[in-house]
Formats: C-alpha cells, structure tokens, sequence
C-alpha cells in the first residue's frame, strides 16, 4: 500500500510563449499582481521588439497594479481572451502536456523536490521546438 501525504504550500506557474520557445516562472503560493509585474519585467529583458500578452481575466491580470507598470511600457500590448476560452491560449497546452507526460507519475516528497522537478521539466520542454509548435498548432486549431 502506497500512503503519501500531500501537505506542502501551492506551487503556481506562469509562462509566456513565442513561436520558438517558452518563458516560464514558478511561485511557492498564489499568483498575485507583484508576480505578474516581475514576470513582465523579465520578458521585456529577454524579448526584444514590441509584446502582444494575451491573457485571461485574471483579477491579477487586471488590477491596478499591474495596469499602472504596463501604462509605462511602450512595447507592451494586452488583448484578453473570451470569457472561457482557455483552448485559445497556447499556453494552455504547456500546462496539458507538462502535467500529462512531464509530472503524471512524480510523487515528490516535500515541495522543494515537486519544485525542482517541475523546473527541470519545463526546461526540458523547451529545448523541444516542435513540442512548442505543438502547442501553437493546438491553439490555432480551436479557432
């Protein structure tokens, strides 16, 4: 008999996707508004150009907080998604695949190890363009 107990903190994540690759953070607890403006942050430090972010409606997405950095960013834009779309965000597929081949038989033994096993997937992930592209074409096909 198999007994775990499950009892760490939340690990949230948060990624971005370009055509050929993948950004992505994880937080011990709830994404909140300071996270998101970091998370902006480091894409306008690793992405040069202008920035579409398509998002959902997250309350974090849309809070003051986070309106006021992106007013005083000239190469960011924001288009939100319908209500409950989340088969439109090819973001969304990073997180299918993650959880359904990368995570689906991780038993960790305490947070940090459900942490570092989480990083090294997601990194693995990344060095994968047609994985990426996988994501993409998923995407596109909802619409």
């Amino acid at each position: 008999m198999l007994q775990y107990n499950f009892n760490w903190d939340t690990l949230s994540a948060m990624a971005g996707i370009t055509f050929t690759s993948f950004y992505f953070r994880l937080y011990k607890g709830s994404i909140r508004s300071a996270e998101i403006v970091e998370f902006l942050q480091a894409l306008l430090g690793h992405i040069r150009g202008p920035l579409l972010i398509v998002w959902d409606r997250l309350s974090a997405h849309r809070s003051r907080m986070t309106r006021d950095f992106m007013a005083g960013q000239d190469r960011l834009w924001v288009e939100y998604l319908p209500g409950y779309a989340p088969e439109l965000n090819p973001v969304e597929y990073i997180w299918a695949y993650w959880k359904q081949h990368e995570l689906s038989n991780v038993c960790p033994k305490d947070y940090w190890s459900l942490d570092e096993v989480a990083r090294k997937s997601l990194k693995r992930m990344r060095r994968r363009p047609r994985l990426v592209t996988a994501f993409w074409k998923q995407a596109e096909l909802s619409f």
